[in-house]
């Protein structure tokens, strides 16, 4: 009996720990809500929270009874917003290959799965939701660098951090995973396998070991054997199928791809390369993210018919190569004129995550439309990412993904007071500001110890 009740309690404890804490309603009052949907911004409103779910937003909304109301006192209300794709709780310190989740190495490729590295105690996540952060789409990068990493890191020789056969990694990065980045989640990712990422263009020639043409010959050979692999498993497993140039692990992760059902996640840059990525997508019948896209304004009515959205840093206006010499400071404007799906990013460096609203503002200063802008960080990596359904923008019925801010959240002056995810109100620290805490002022003159 006493053990029977000993494995309920234990039962209850973990059902508890597993299930968000929708301790509370919750209404914030007296803000402008940026709501980022077709009712559009609310000069001065209210937004109110019921079990982790919004359930009413207007200007005359009444407060329920025992509601916490939080007073905005004519701050901005946003939706949370969302990284389309960064190593926020996969790696730590960009030098330090120990503490990076979020390459494969050269024994895996289509198959790396990211989301075994996922660490929910990870110092990185409480600054990205100093930024505004609530989500981050977690995607995977070759060994030889990718999109967002300087000139040092993307050519330098990855085997000097650690690999030490000297063999290239594989043609594919690996899958990508969405990540929620509430406070004490022991299993924070909402959802794993959403990608799979790969690089074209002048990284992707040289992971493939030659030119453009290799990259691209081998990408469709790794789709015909994904295809052949898929109908002929059981013969496969019995050894009477021909020789395949990838692993099980690698076909099985494809297979979901040249399917339909999951889509490429691939970095490029220069025009030519942007319309190779059209052309492939269209031939070989499989769901494209373009990531990178710097010279993409060029090919922008080509995106659009081709309807493929594109994760942009629209702050990359010098060319860092001969295949980015047509970046420009406007690229967000002319893609998103041309009727292309744009999410912006910031620099996937560990210490830039605050980067990505800024670059959204830096969007507007030439030429991007306000809500455009808005919803590039917001509802616009939702929709890409398959979650339009549940955040992205404030509307009744979708998860309560919000931050309070102190004034225009593009602006560089303003922070964010409240965020809450999925209802719940986060703490505001990190541990920077806790070792502040610890050696500003101490009591008796030692410091406390570290919790």
């Amino acid at each position: 009996m006493r053990n029977a009740l000993k494995k309920t309690l234990l039962a209850a404890a973990a059902l508890l720990i597993a299930t968000p804490a929708f301790a509370e309603t919750v209404a914030i009052v007296n803000a402008r809500v940026e709501t980022v949907s077709a009712a559009g911004p609310i000069a001065s409103g209210s937004v109110v929270i019921k079990d982790g779910k919004i359930v009413a937003v207007g200007a005359n909304v009444a407060v329920p009874a025992g509601a916490r109301v939080v007073d905005a006192h004519g701050g901005v209300v946003t939706p949370g917003m969302i990284a389309p794709s960064s190593s926020i709780s996969v790696a730590e310190v960009d030098g330090l290959r120990e503490t990076r989740d979020d390459r494969a190495g050269q024994y895996v490729s289509a198959g790396f799965d990211v989301q075994y590295g996922v660490n929910p105690a990870s110092a990185l996540i409480p600054l990205a939701r100093q930024t505004g952060m609530t989500r981050a789409v977690v995607t995977p990068i070759l060994g030889r660098g990718g999109f967002g990493e300087d000139e040092e890191t993307r050519t330098a020789d990855y085997t000097a951090g650690g690999d030490d056969s000297g063999r290239d990694p594989g043609l594919f990065a690996g899958q990508a995973a969405i990540v929620r980045l509430t406070t004490g989640d022991p299993n924070p990712v909402v959802r794993a396998r959403v990608a799979v990422a790969l690089d074209m263009g002048q990284d992707g020639a040289r992971n493939a070991g030659g030119g453009r043409g290799a990259s691209i010959v081998l990408i469709k050979a790794a789709f015909a054997d994904a295809r052949s692999y898929a109908a002929n498993r059981a013969a496969y497993e019995r050894g009477q199928t021909r020789s395949y140039a990838m692993s099980k692990v690698d076909l099985e992760a494809l297979v979901p791809v040249v399917q339909g059902k999951v889509p490429l996640l691939i970095r490029v840059h220069r025009a030519s390369d942007i319309l190779q990525v059209i052309r492939l997508a269209q031939e070989e019948h499989v769901t494209v993210i373009i990531e990178g896209a710097e010279e993409g304004w060029m090919v922008a009515p080509d995106l659009a018919r081709a309807g493929i959205p594109v994760i942009i840093d629209s702050e990359a206006d010098l060319p860092r190569d001969f295949e980015t010499l047509g970046s420009r400071l406007d690229n967000a404007t002319r893609l998103q004129a041309a009727g292309v799906l744009v999410s912006i990013t910031g620099a996937r460096d560990f210490t830039n995550l605050r980067q990505e609203r800024f670059n959204a503002g830096t969007a507007v200063a030439n030429g991007l439309p306000y809500q455009a802008a808005l919803a590039s960080v917001t509802l616009n990596p939702a929709k890409i990412w398959g979650m339009a359904d549940r955040v992205g923008s404030i509307e009744v019925g979708k998860d309560a993904d919000l931050v309070i801010w102190s004034g225009d959240p593009l602006e560089l002056a303003s922070w964010p007071v409240s965020v809450f995810i999925g209802g719940v109100e986060q703490p505001n620290t990190s541990r920077g500001l806790q070792l502040r805490d610890r050696y500003m002022h101490p009591a008796d003159g030692m410091p406390p110890a570290y919790h």
